[in-house]
């Protein structure tokens, strides 16, 4: 039988529930794999005309349903719409550097900007959305990113160091940004999203990227801003972020009130501890870790699934996928083992 999406297993694990089929979840899956798997070229028409768009979407949106995902991922970074970007993503030089460089950056016309750029894309994705599917994402890029992709990381620390206040103020001007667009988005599509989400890397494998302190003094509360209006909105949310972020977990919890998480890798903990830690609060999303995924073969892949599907069933609200992304180095075998072994372990 043809796969039958329902959103409505994502929306239980999201709000914790456990779902009656334990849904497939991915943060990102490159398009070149989705190309290599579906043995379709479509790549090119996401640059072209507004139909060209929609056909791209059309094949994106095909691809999920056809995988045997209830949801769509897609998000709209925020950060790839603010002038003078690329510190973070492209490792250009910060375009702020100073007070002055901050008063004169155009804050004020940041959502303006993201709706130029994307507002035809969000349309046409609710055109082509199939029965029982909805997407999970939204404005992307979260508050730690967008500073940094106009800062940079290094220069930000300077910052922190030689303008406490300045320090502030850009945690503080993103907050006021995403929050102005995200009220926007809910109003014009929030009826094409099922869960809510943006990703925002805090950590790598030891550590916070900067000190928890400061994440749960100037990043948490900017959070806590937009998950308010998505609440507000009927909708959970579900934060990314890599690395080991378990200091400010519980400020994540308290005072952002995030509803599920996702991103987990073996190195820092199993999917296991993730559930262990925090399967009685939110939804853990995840758990493949994507270096199996690359390194390891068929069989290896399956059993490594079965393990990881046996730790969801005994928990509440879990979607299963890889624990960071399907990148396009990811081999299309690692790729369809792990889905394969989902949709087997589920009936299918």
């Amino acid at each position: 039988m043809e796969f039958q999406p329902d959103y409505q297993h994502v929306l239980d694990a999201a709000y914790n529930r456990a779902p009656r089929r334990i849904p497939l979840y991915e943060h990102i899956i490159s398009d070149e794999v989705m190309e290599r798997v579906l043995g379709v070229s479509f790549r090119e028409l996401a640059a072209g005309t507004r139909a060209d768009r929609r056909e791209y979407l059309r094949h994106y949106v095909e691809f999920f349903r056809t995988m045997g995902y209830d949801t769509v991922s897609l998000e709209k970074g925020i950060g790839s719409i603010m002038p003078g970007s690329g510190a973070l993503g492209a490792h250009k030089p910060g375009v702020i550097k100073d007070r002055s460089d901050f008063e004169r950056y155009p804050w004020a016309d940041l959502p303006t900007l993201f709706f130029e750029r994307y507002q035809e894309d969000l349309s046409l994705l609710e055109e082509v959305m199939p029965a029982g599917m909805k997407a999970v994402g939204g404005p992307g890029n979260g508050v730690f990113e967008c500073v940094q992709d106009v800062v940079g990381f290094t220069q930000l620390c300077y910052i922190q160091a030689d303008d406490p206040k300045l320090y502030a103020d850009l945690f503080g001007a993103v907050g006021e940004t995403m929050v102005a667009i995200w009220q926007e988005f809910l109003r014009r599509y929030g009826q094409t999203y099922a869960v809510c989400r943006f990703g925002d890397d805090l950590g790598f494998k030891s550590s916070t990227l900067i000190s928890e302190a400061d994440i749960k003094q100037h990043i948490i509360p900017q959070y806590a801003r937009v998950v308010q209006l998505v609440h507000e909105a009927g909708k959970p949310f579900l934060l990314h972020s890599c690395g080991n972020i378990f200091g400010v977990m519980d400020a994540l919890l308290d005072v952002a009130r995030i509803d599920a998480k996702h991103s987990n890798e073996d190195v820092i903990a199993p999917f296991s501890v993730w559930v262990e830690k925090y399967g009685n609060r939110i939804g853990n999303f995840g758990g493949i870790d994507t270096d199996v995924l690359v390194q390891q073969k068929g069989d290896e892949i399956a059993d490594y699934v079965g393990d990881v599907y046996q730790v969801a069933q005994a928990a509440g609200g879990v979607a299963l996928g890889s624990g960071n992304s399907i990148p396009n180095y990811v081999p299309s075998e690692g790729y369809l083992a792990m889905v394969e072994a989902v949709r087997s372990l589920r009936g299918e």
